[in-house]
């Protein structure tokens, strides 16, 4: 019944058919998560930002050790995973992209190997629980599984806090559980609080600390150096990816250092890594009217900044939705700087253009107002285009482009 509905589900053109079945599935039966993930070595993938990607790049390097299933489309909410482990089958391995809202649940039902934290950050602030108290349900969650093995950010305050055991008094020593991965954080403005005692997060460099308890940095076990990755034994790997931008190293740090929790060295995982280019359409790169186009989605502040970082000093695009996937609140615009598109040409377009322009009006960044994709090609010239779009605004942009991607 649920494969049938997902069928149904592509053909009307409602979607990929990647929830639908689950959602089925676990209406008739509510254990069925449980079922599916018996029998597997299960990695789960959460965050506030780059899932879809650390996902798809660690299910590419457990792939050394044999099948794997995944929910590669995002479809990380219960209903998507039961979809995507009764589609793939019986496989020994399985990498879930996972919500953050929907982690403690997902833990309870696949009982994981292991899981990696990446980051914590504002997004959808209309109906999105603050940083905070997502810091807060991720600890409470994991210990209730104390045997969960957990590869976590050491960059972000928040993510140390949460993998770290309440009450324990060695702050900043490494839990015996917890793999810790520095990729470096560009985004400090959801973290300068302690969430342990209150006190201001001070920083230096790589570095930060509490000023009020031993909350600290740890120290990390796997770090991006250069173009690859250092592993806990000291020995350094050069990344060759087909994906753009420093924060794609990090999610690679991460994808190794999962693998490396079901017994995959890094020197047989690594090259598998290079073999990801888009994913779910993110990063694709289309050929139209002489335009080469590079797709960028970017969801909140944090991912905004980091789509700056990736893009190159062309022509681009930013477009704008506030539909109810997008989170229907646009003032987390001004918590983006824009001011690194200055000097570029910057084309608007989206449902909430206007608030858009707006706020780029305030940082000083000239723009052009574009009703459609179209008229954004024709108002460029014939080389890189490049794309900057929140979640429906970037499905609008790939229908556009007839779905080449």
């Amino acid at each position: 019944m649920s494969r049938t509905a997902a069928a149904l589900s592509r053909a009307a053109g409602r979607g990929d058919g990647s929830v639908i079945g689950g959602w089925i599935g676990l209406k008739i039966d509510p254990d069925l998560l449980a079922h599916l993930s018996a029998g597997r070595a299960i990695a789960l993938v959460s965050g506030t930002n780059g899932k879809t990607t650390t996902t798809r790049l660690t299910s590419a390097a457990v792939g050394v050790l044999g099948r794997v299933a995944t929910n590669s489309f995002g479809a990380n909410m219960p209903s998507g995973h039961t979809s995507a482990l009764a589609k793939a089958g019986s496989t020994p391995y399985a990498v879930l992209e996972v919500d953050e809202h929907y982690l403690a649940q997902v833990l309870e039902a696949t009982e994981p190997h292991v899981v990696a934290l990446l980051n914590l950050s504002r997004d959808q602030l209309d109906r999105a629980k603050e940083v905070a108290m997502m810091a807060q349900l991720w600890r409470a969650a994991l210990v209730r599984h104390t045997d969960v093995r957990v590869v976590a950010n050491a960059d972000d305050p928040l993510v140390v806090w949460a993998a770290t055991p309440p009450g324990d008094p060695a702050r900043g020593i490494n839990p015996p559980h917890v793999t810790w991965f520095s990729a470096g954080q560009r985004w400090h403005d959801d973290s300068w609080v302690c969430p342990e005692c209150g006190s201001t997060i001070q920083r230096s460099g790589e570095q930060w600390w509490c000023t009020g308890c031993p909350l600290r940095r740890p120290e990390p076990h796997w770090v991006v150096e250069d173009e690859g990755v250092l592993d806990p034994t000291g020995a350094w790997h050069k990344v060759s990816l087909q994906l753009p931008g420093k924060v794609n190293l990090g999610n690679a740090a991460t994808a190794l250092a999962v693998a490396a929790e079901f017994g995959v060295r890094p020197v047989d995982a690594v090259s598998r890594l290079g073999i990801v280019t888009s994913v779910a359409g993110r990063y694709a790169q289309v050929d139209k009217d002489g335009r080469n186009i590079r797709l960028l989605l970017a969801k909140n502040p944090a991912s905004w900044l980091e789509a700056f970082d990736m893009a190159d000093d062309a022509p681009t695009l930013l477009s704008i939705n506030a539909r109810d996937p997008d989170g229907l609140d646009t003032s987390w615009l001004y918590d983006v700087d824009f001011a690194p598109l200055r000097g570029r040409q910057v084309l608007i377009t989206g449902d909430r253009a206007y608030d858009l322009a707006v706020r780029l009006d305030v940082n000083d960044v000239p723009f052009q107002h574009v009703r459609t994709f179209d008229d954004a090609l024709r108002s460029v010239p014939p080389g890189r285009l490049e794309v900057i779009a929140n979640y429906t605004a970037f499905q609008d942009i790939r229908a556009e482009l007839d779905r080449v991607i």
